[in-house]
């Protein structure tokens, strides 16, 4: 008689979706952003796009072919979303061989080291960029100008870099510009609104629920509303609304909130886990914008919330059936 019970990884949820459609959904939300970012940096992005998900494809096929047994998993999609993502966290600029070694990274390191998808407790498209941050900064902060610079004080530099050094205000780009995304910066970081099509895409798909996202961008808005309280927020009161403003629609906060945050391998499995999880990365995200070493802290929040997600699940569980 053959053995019926299966052990696989979690979550153990039936429904008609399959891990290849998610992860086309997933694709087809990011796709937005892709044009508006092809528009702004030109050509360069769907070349570093190209690249990255043809490297980690690459890599999961030889690896699983040669040193990992069992059924190839490159038809799930979710080696291009992998790529995609990794792709969405560099600067149209970049050299092609930096590209491929972020794609060896997430894919080799972060994913099919724990057994791939479903077993991997960090997200590998930011394994891959923070990898790649540390390893080469300049190529990962030398930014390219849009095609037309919508903001000419910026001198290459990202938003969140130039209200950081001073050099500008949160006041300096318009909702329209931070909306529209004519600005240098990463290929995801430049088309908020495209970025806000995408996530409503998923959420009529069910593909994620909206508390993750939403969860980390309030935070992030409170956080820099009483900051701003308690700054110059007396002497000049549209910066109540300036400063949130600001931190919610620049550098990755969208992209990582509604694209990263929401992997389902590395969040926790209920709603107030979640809730709980995305409040750290609001938290971490801010106290690294305004007093950490870098610009910008999505990446580094979210990886560090990742490692905390098996003791959110721990104390953090569903009544069990029947219990009141």
């Amino acid at each position: 008689m053959a053995n019926k019970l299966i052990v696989a990884p979690a979550p153990h949820v039936q429904t008609s979706q399959s891990t290849a459609c998610i992860m086309r959904d997933v694709v087809i939300a990011l796709m937005p952003a892709l044009v508006v970012s092809t528009i702004v940096f030109g050509v360069d992005v769907l070349r570093v796009t190209a690249i990255s998900v043809a490297a980690c494809v690459v890599f999961e096929f030889l690896i699983q072919k040669f040193f990992v047994n069992g059924p190839l998993t490159i038809s799930n999609w979710s080696a291009v979303v992998t790529g995609v993502l990794l792709a969405f966290n560099l600067p149209a600029s970049i050299p092609w061989w930096i590209v491929v070694i972020g794609a060896f990274v997430a894919i080799a390191i972060a994913k099919m080291t724990f057994g791939g998808l479903g077993k991997n407790p960090f997200n590998p498209a930011l394994v891959g960029r923070v990898f790649l941050l540390i390893a080469y900064p300049v190529q990962m902060t030398t930014w390219p100008m849009p095609v037309q610079g919508a903001f000419d004080a910026l001198s290459g530099a990202t938003p969140l870099a130039a209200v950081k050094h001073g050099a500008v205000g949160p006041d300096a780009l318009g909702v329209q510009d931070l909306l529209l995304g004519n600005m240098p910066g990463s290929l995801g970081e430049v088309a908020a609104l495209a970025l806000l099509l995408g996530f409503v895409y998923l959420l009529w798909r069910r593909v994620i629920t909206w508390h993750i996202p939403v969860t980390i961008l309030a935070t992030m808005a409170l956080f820099a509303f009483f900051v701003a309280l308690g700054t110059k927020g007396t002497e000049n009161p549209a910066l109540l609304w300036q400063l949130p403003l600001f931190h919610v629609l620049a550098g990755g906060a969208i992209l990582g909130s509604v694209f990263m945050a929401t992997d389902y391998s590395t969040s926790p499995m209920t709603v107030k886990g979640g809730v709980i999880f995305a409040v750290g990365i609001g938290v971490v995200t801010m106290l690294i914008r305004l007093w950490g070493a870098y610009p910008e802290g999505m990446s580094f929040a979210i990886l560090m919330m990742n490692a905390c997600v098996p003791l959110i699940n721990k104390y953090v569980k569903p009544k069990r059936f029947g219990v009141k």
